[in-house]
């Protein structure tokens, strides 16, 4: 069961961070000097893919733009004798077979999944959400990659989350089978406090086998009228192995500003060139307010 394919889907509205993704996509805004996108990216690759699927939609160019040469900028830079800015510029384009499809229609992440179908063929493939930043020893996509060879099953990435977050995500009923491994036998989408499962949670990281693919093509649309990837699941975890893997890893939901702050502040802190000025810009400002 080797994975050598990803998929991104990068379709959304980015609601929860108008008025910005009005005109720039989510996945591309800035954390520190690299768009979200990027990170998510270089995990997959980290992990060993070859091949990414990013599912865009009309807006989102940028996304095209940014992991292409840029001649004139790198020409500039070369002639200035910036030739490690003009590499660092240029290194996106070189990181992995990059491909898009367009997501015609906003219809949920099972529609958004399912337009990967031809692009996935017969194969394994990991699904890594483009607002979801992992930061981990081993990445995330190679946690699961490796736990979803070692069962033969399809993977899921989780956490546990607290009572009052669960009803933001898909809350999954699973058995252990070993430390941080479980069986998912069932799984429900944003539950209701009467409905909720267990408290773990499926964060942004999946590896999935094209048994998927038939069952989205059947799946009705389910919570917000859209087309769930969870009701797909649910459905999958009935009639093919499926593990969870609670991860090793720090998660950051860059699609809402707390998030998104939250990724900036801890990725700069992390910069040594401003590390020192931006802690005691901090400590500084804090006292203000």
């Amino acid at each position: 069961m080797r994975v050598r394919k990803a998929v991104i889907p990068a379709a959304g509205l980015g609601t929860r961070m108008l008025p910005v993704t009005k005109s720039i996509p989510k996945e591309m805004l800035p954390i520190v000097d690299k768009p979200a996108l990027s990170y998510i990216v270089e995990e997959a690759v980290a992990a060993g893919i070859e091949d990414i699927l990013i599912i865009t939609n009309r807006s989102k160019s940028a996304m095209d733009d940014y992991f292409d040469y840029s001649p004139e900028i790198e020409e500039n830079l070369l002639r200035t004798g910036k030739s490690d800015m003009r590499d660092r510029v240029r290194a996106p384009a070189d990181l992995a077979n990059i491909f898009y499809i367009r997501q015609k229609e906003t219809k949920g992440l099972g529609h958004a999944v399912l337009r990967a179908k031809s692009f996935v063929g017969d194969e394994p493939f990991a699904v890594l959400l483009g607002d979801d930043i992992m930061v981990s020893d081993i990445p995330v996509t190679k946690q699961l990659i490796d736990a979803a060879e070692k069962y033969g099953a399809s993977a899921l990435g989780v956490e546990m989350v607290s009572p009052e977050a669960i009803s933001r995500y898909g809350s999954l009923e699973v058995t252990e089978i070993e430390e941080k491994i479980f069986k998912v036998t069932d799984m429900i989408e944003k539950p209701s406090p009467q409905e909720v499962m267990s408290y773990y949670a499926i964060m942004g990281r999946y590896v999935l086998t094209p048994e998927i693919f038939p069952i989205l093509e059947k799946t009705q649309a389910g919570y917000g009228g859209e087309i769930q990837l969870t009701d797909g699941l649910k459905s999958l975890c009935k009639t093919a192995d499926m593990i969870a893997v609670d991860f090793d890893g720090k998660r950051y939901d860059t699609g809402n500003l707390a998030g998104y702050l939250e990724a900036t502040i801890e990725f700069a802190l992390r910069e040594p060139s401003v590390n020192e000025w931006l802690k005691s810009f901090i400590l500084d400002k804090a006292k203000l307010f």
